[in-house]
């Protein structure tokens, strides 16, 4: 399978971004590559090689977090996907998308999320935020706050959207 096609070429890149854009959370190579190759959306070299070159141009960006290596996409990338979008076919989004959500919800359930808090003193609550994945603690975060009120919110908001907010952590480190 060669691509000589510019468009073609354009349109996997602009498909890998997509596919990391409805993710919403970092993606390690092997979760990334296993998943375009399940669905036979290119060969994998074609894949390592169209990574390369997203990172290359800064629209993707491969970062390190306790030994593990993720791909987020970037701004420059989202701009791109959102400008480029038109490209992809409302049949291959939709079916991106489904699969993309059933995908993550086995991601997820192979992460552990946890919150937990304690008050230390008369107003000062730490609040205890992990998010763990096959043994390797991922993040883990610790934050003073002035109320229970407030360790429960951040408790409650990190259990429903940990993974996410877990990558834009990531993504604001690294800018």
């Amino acid at each position: 399978m060669f691509y000589n096609n510019t468009q073609q070429l354009a349109e996997h890149k602009l498909l890998l971004l997509y596919i990391l854009d409805r993710f919403e959370i970092p993606l390690t190579n092997t979760q990334f590559t296993q998943f375009v190759m399940e669905r036979d959306y290119m060969n994998y070299f074609l894949l390592q090689q169209f990574l390369g070159e997203l990172v290359s141009s800064s629209m993707l960006e491969y970062s390190e977090s306790e030994g593990n290596f993720f791909y987020l996409i970037t701004e420059k990338g989202k701009n791109t996907l959102q400008f480029f979008r038109d490209r992809l076919s409302d049949e291959l989004t939709n079916t991106l998308d489904h699969a993309v959500e059933m995908k993550k919800q086995i991601l997820l359930k192979e992460m552990q999320i946890l919150a937990d808090y304690t008050k230390k003193k008369e107003n000062e609550y730490v609040v205890d935020l992990k998010v763990i994945e096959n043994d390797i603690v991922l993040i883990d975060l610790k934050l003073n706050v002035v109320s229970n009120k407030y360790a429960k919110e951040i408790c409650d908001k990190w259990k429903q959207d940990a993974p996410k907010l877990y990558g834009e952590i990531i993504h604001l480190l690294i800018q």
